[in-house]
């Protein structure tokens, strides 16, 4: 099954990863993902590109060996997801992602999606445990990331019937308001 071909890649790319905060080990970020978009019943190619998500962007995978591996599908939802150069500032980074997304397909849009809703949930979590000492761990403050989750969610729904956004949007909005 590529599903658990996928979870065992992810895990080889990936470790020794932390997350930045809580420490947990990387790998929990894209389980959650893909566990995410498993659960609101996205076909496996969306999942597996939820899992693989920041093979490329953070570790030395490549989108040639997702594509060889796990399909061209996969690759072109890992590449909607990815940052392309890391050189560049967390601005520049952040504003190609925003305009990026806006006119991506809708199965990268769900990807790009649970991986934000993902890294909001554990925000908020982490800034409840830990206050303003949370912001340490960041290269910008609280108004920068609110800016950009806004930002992002605003792209997400560029060109989608409000009246056909799945869970996920919903989920992103709402997290998006406790964080305001």
């Amino acid at each position: 099954m590529k599903l658990l071909d996928a979870v065992t890649y992810a895990a080889k790319k990936h470790d020794g990863q932390r997350r930045k905060v809580d420490g947990l080990p990387y790998i929990t970020h894209p389980y959650r993902v893909s566990m995410l978009l498993l659960n609101d019943g996205y076909k496996e190619e969306i999942v597996i590109a939820g899992l693989l998500h920041d093979v490329v962007e953070d570790t030395d995978g490549t989108l040639e060996e997702i594509n060889t591996l796990f399909g061209e599908e996969v690759s072109n939802l890992v590449n909607y997801a990815s940052e392309p150069d890391k050189s560049l500032s967390w601005e520049e980074r952040k504003k190609h992602t925003i305009e990026t997304i806006k006119t991506a397909p809708f199965d990268a849009k769900l990807v790009v999606c649970a991986d934000k809703v993902d890294n909001l949930t554990s925000i908020l979590d982490n800034e409840q445990k830990l206050g303003a000492k949370i912001w340490d761990s960041f290269k910008k403050d609280k108004t920068s990331q609110q800016w950009y989750y806004t930002s992002v969610y605003q792209s997400l729904i560029h060109g989608v019937d409000e009246n056909k956004h799945p869970t996920l949007f919903k989920d992103f909005k709402n997290l998006i308001e406790q964080f305001a």
